[in-house]
């Protein structure tokens, strides 16, 4: 029996540039241009091509 972590947030949440990134894990730029990016928990959400994005978890590291 496998026990489910709790603590994770959900696949597909959001975070926007500037902000504690909520979850370590792969998270990608919502639009065009996109790109993924390893991002660990506590850090802060970077900027992509010099713009304010709104990242999305896609995969727990």
């Amino acid at each position: 029996m496998s026990l489910l972590r709790t603590n994770k947030v959900p696949i597909g949440t959001t975070a926007r540039t500037g902000e504690k990134c909520p979850e370590s894990g792969i998270w990608k730029v919502i639009g065009t241009p996109s790109t993924t990016a390893p991002i660990a928990k506590s850090n802060t959400m970077p900027p992509y091509a010099n713009k304010a994005v709104t990242w999305k978890l896609t995969q727990y590291a």
